[in-house]
């Protein structure tokens, strides 16, 4: 009835806690298709010591976490596809609560939850979830870029489950994308399909390394990929009224990397970034604040991010 991509990579000390909260799920019809993206250690081993049939064990070279969850999307039986990451888990009930409402919802392509993060020290703390268009524990998530900009991110990888012809008519996840690529996705599903949504927490995110406003950046893309094509979405005919709610949020994706270049001490990315948030949201006051760190050290920069900003 659904079929489980995991995307695997070098995660050895956890596949395993990962792939047993899989088979902890009250809904039991399902398949696991895990996608081996050339890993050197050993996580293939550990997922050999289940038996369990329904296990799909599938390799490939080494070519990233999209391409690896859309080997498994091509591979994957059922018309219905639920994510996860190799290091993190579900809840026992995450599997049942997407089915029903996909049963309760019909006409959607897109189902997610809610879920939590939990840090290296067992530490969980919630989401925060603002601005949903509905009053009970279910329904219609509308207005998912509103959401968006002003919340923590409603749907991420390891919340959402899709049907195959959704997600393939978007061509799946980007594969010349190395940060943001889901964002991205969830971004395209959203313009163009409708979203059944719960408050109900099923999954947990587990946080692998120290992403305190202190730890300092590392990797920022140069370019802006996912800017760019989030931008085009602007002048998809399916967006309707959204437009606003869209240009919001392209702002927020422009805020983030303004502030990571901020931290980093990357000043002519970071005024680049600062002037498109602007833009695309000149009612975001915090961006104002960030004009005035451009002109001040990193480590000054730093300290009122960890005590002020946020």
């Amino acid at each position: 009835m659904i079929s489980v991509v995991i995307p695997l990579y070098n995660k050895e000390k956890q596949i395993a806690h990962t792939l047993q909260s899989v088979f902890n799920q009250t809904f039991q019809d399902f398949e696991v298709v895990i996608v081996d993206d050339g890993s050197t250690d050993g996580s293939v081993s550990e997922v050999e010591k289940f038996s369990d049939s329904r296990i799909r064990l599938i390799h490939q070279v080494n070519a990233g976490v999209s391409d690896a969850r859309n080997r498994g999307i091509e591979e994957a039986k059922s018309d219905l596809i639920a994510f996860l990451d190799a290091d993190d888990e579900w809840k026992p009930e995450y599997l049942e609560t997407q089915y029903q409402l996909s049963q309760k919802y019909p006409d959607c392509n897109v189902f997610a939850c809610n879920y939590e993060f939990r840090d290296t020290e067992g530490k969980v703390t919630p989401t925060i979830i603002r601005k949903l268009p509905f009053t009970g524990e279910d329904g219609i998530l509308s207005n998912y870029f509103e959401v968006a900009s002003c919340s923590h991110p409603p749907i991420c990888s390891i919340s959402i489950m899709v049907r195959k012809s959704a997600i393939q008519e978007i061509g799946g996840f980007p594969t010349d994308v190395s940060h943001g690529e889901d964002l991205l996705t969830w971004a395209n599903l959203a313009v163009r399909n409708e979203i059944a949504y719960t408050r109900q927490v099923c999954s947990i995110y587990c946080l692998k390394v120290d992403y305190g406003v202190n730890s300092k950046p590392v990797n920022i893309p140069q370019g802006n990929i996912v800017g760019e094509r989030l931008e085009t979405l602007l002048f998809d005919p399916s967006l309707g009224k959204r437009k606003k709610s869209l240009k919001k949020y392209i702002g927020r994706w422009y805020k983030i990397r303004a502030s990571l270049f901020l931290r980093g001490g990357e000043r002519k990315n970071a005024i680049v970034n600062i002037y498109r948030t602007i833009y695309y949201n000149p009612s975001e006051w915090r961006i104002y604040i960030y004009l005035v760190l451009w002109f001040l050290p990193v480590r000054i920069v730093n300290d009122l991010f960890k005590r002020i900003i946020g």
